[in-house]
């Protein structure tokens, strides 16, 4: 018998199968993904308060998820642990939290009045929302844009025009039903938000923004006044938020082209 078949002689080194070593992860690699499931999950839970007709509790769900979906992109780039797992994750949630549960909220507002127009208002919401977030996905590989874009979005944010899609109904839950509009001009509302998200209008991005050391004190003071506000008077605070942005808007664009017009100078 030859040696290499021996039954008790050992296989050779080479053809031992190699065992992966698998790492443990620590904890703190799975907290924006935590994050991230926390928003979808507060998303979803927006729709389950709808179907009951707990209206507050449902926008707040919306918001709560719009909170989370911060942290989650905050805690991954300060924590050094942003992956393409991690972003496909964010885009799935998003798609579902500021896409499908705002549209279904208001469908079961209002929008059911409005026939199959609210329906569709629904739809075009949903669909303006992930192709919105495609988009964002494929920008982020676009590395000969200007440092200074960075302080801009390309169109409406996600969480943003879920705010703005949930806007009248902050507005009934301040003013009472005395506000309310007909469903048909809620449906062309959130169609406009969704044409927003889409668009190609510049938008203010926060994160990419600095500030003086000498305004570090009026902004602390007017994040504080906020978040009293909306501990106190949580309807009226969303409704003046919502509207600020709203007139912002053209602020953005504004702000944009005129950095355009230096570059282009400068250049």
């Amino acid at each position: 018998m030859s040696d290499n078949l021996h039954p008790l002689r050992p296989a050779p080194e080479s053809a031992q199968p190699r065992r992966r070593i698998v790492k443990d992860l620590p904890l703190t690699r799975l907290l924006p993904n935590m994050l991230t499931l926390l928003s979808l999950c507060s998303g979803l839970t927006g729709i389950r308060f709808s179907l009951s007709g707990k209206w507050e509790q449902a926008v707040l769900a919306i918001m709560v998820a719009a909170v989370f979906d911060v942290l989650d992109g905050r805690v991954a780039r300060m924590l050094n642990i942003a992956s393409k797992f991690g972003a496909e994750l964010d885009s799935l949630s998003d798609a579902i939290s500021f896409g499908v549960a705002p549209g279904f909220i208001m469908y079961e507002w209002a929008l059911h009045d409005a026939g199959g127009f609210g329906w569709v208002a629904v739809l075009l919401f949903a669909v303006c929302c992930a192709l919105r977030l495609a988009r964002f996905n494929t920008m982020l590989d676009d590395h000969d844009a200007p440092a200074w874009a960075k302080r801009y979005f390309t169109g409406v944010p996600a969480p943003a025009g879920a705010s703005l899609a949930l806007l009248p109904m902050a507005y009934v839950l301040q003013f009472g039903e005395a506000a309310k509009a007909p469903s048909a001009l809620y449906a062309a509302w959130i169609i406009m938000v969704g044409a927003l998200m889409v668009s190609r209008m510049p938008t203010f991005a926060l994160k990419g923004w600095r500030i003086a050391p000498i305004w570090v004190a009026p902004v602390l003071v007017i994040a504080v006044a906020v978040v009293a506000g909306l501990i106190t008077n949580t309807w009226l605070t969303l409704s003046e938020l919502g509207t600020l942005y709203v007139i912002g808007l053209p602020l953005g664009w504004l702000s944009y082209r005129a950095r355009e017009r230096k570059e282009a100078t400068n250049g």
